[in-house]
């Protein structure tokens, strides 16, 4: 049965991005910078990339890690993949119809190589240019699309399941998606509605308590209407930010994004670090319910 949360409408009376509290969805203007610092010939991207992040939502840059690195981190993932298998542990995920690994939660702190990797300097460079502060890990996981079996990740903004079920205030955090394998348009990659970032689709249904439980396996709550899927598409458009195995992709908390089914023999596997603003930290979740677990959602830094 669902929880109706009624503190939950007194925290909504000055919600700035109100959701699921309503049984119809709307779109309202985004009230926060995308790009949080006035950029420098100092900083660790070039101007056109910072401008293109700031007008489409997303930066996609090629090689960004070497073959070598990427190595060692593929052994890494072979590796916690394998211990997973049989694990029970909370922080590993399922796939929604077998138990087949969809992702692992929380490396950077259960392995020392994702932990060195959320704090490499010069993607933490990076965040905090485009934060405008110092950042924290929210969250990190692998994402695993193995050939023929991988499933797809819905159309969703991350900030609005992070904000509801989270208490994150503000929309300013990122994530970024490092390629383990390589990444085409036809075996399950990122596709991205690009300019999205500005809109903010409110959901309608309320969340039922312990959610996670069953979102991290097939969300089914604060996932985009059609209607308004469709308007985004229809002014957007899509991109597939595409390219060989140690290319990053940064996109911001709101941009509307997804991955289809992987039906090919290529696999594809993902690093994901989430940043947030230390200023951004997490408040009560805005649905009136209890925090989700830390593995999901950090609270400290």
């Amino acid at each position: 049965m669902k929880s109706t949360h009624p503190a939950s409408e007194v925290q909504h009376a000055t919600d700035l991005y109100p959701s699921r509290i309503s049984d119809t969805p709307s779109i309202t203007e985004r009230r926060d910078p995308v790009v949080y610092s006035a950029w420098s010939p100092n900083c660790s991207i070039t101007e056109e990339q910072s401008e293109f992040y700031r007008r489409n939502g997303y930066l996609f840059i090629e090689s960004f890690f070497s073959p070598s690195e990427v190595q060692g981190l593929k052994e890494e993932l072979k590796r916690m993949w394998a211990a997973s298998r049989d694990s029970a542990d909370g922080e590993v995920i399922r796939e929604p119809d077998s138990d087949e690994v969809r992702s692992i939660f929380n490396v950077h702190r259960s392995s020392d190589v994702f932990e060195a990797l959320s704090g490499h300097s010069r993607l933490k460079s990076i965040t905090d240019y485009i934060l405008g502060s110092e950042t924290y890990i929210h969250q990190s996981r692998i994402n695993f699309k193995p050939g023929f079996t991988g499933k797809e990740f819905y159309w969703h903004s991350d900030f609005e399941t992070w904000h509801v079920e989270d208490g994150m205030p503000r929309m300013r955090a990122l994530s970024c998606s490092i390629a383990l394998e390589d990444n085409y348009h036809f075996n399950g990659p990122l596709m991205v509605v690009p300019g999205s970032q500005m809109d903010y689709v409110s959901c309608v249904g309320r969340t039922p308590d312990n959610h996670y439980e069953k979102s991290l396996r097939r969300q089914q709550y604060g996932v985009p209407d059609h209607d308004s899927l469709a308007e985004l598409v229809q002014r957007y458009g899509i991109d597939t930010p595409v390219g060989k195995a140690g290319s990053i992709v940064l996109f911001d908390c709101n941009i509307m994004h997804g991955s289809n089914s992987n039906i090919t023999p290529m696999p594809r596997s993902n690093v994901f670090i989430v940043y947030n603003s230390v200023e951004n930290k997490l408040q009560p979740p805005y649905s009136g319910q209890p925090p989700r677990p830390e593995f999901i959602a950090a609270r400290e830094d």
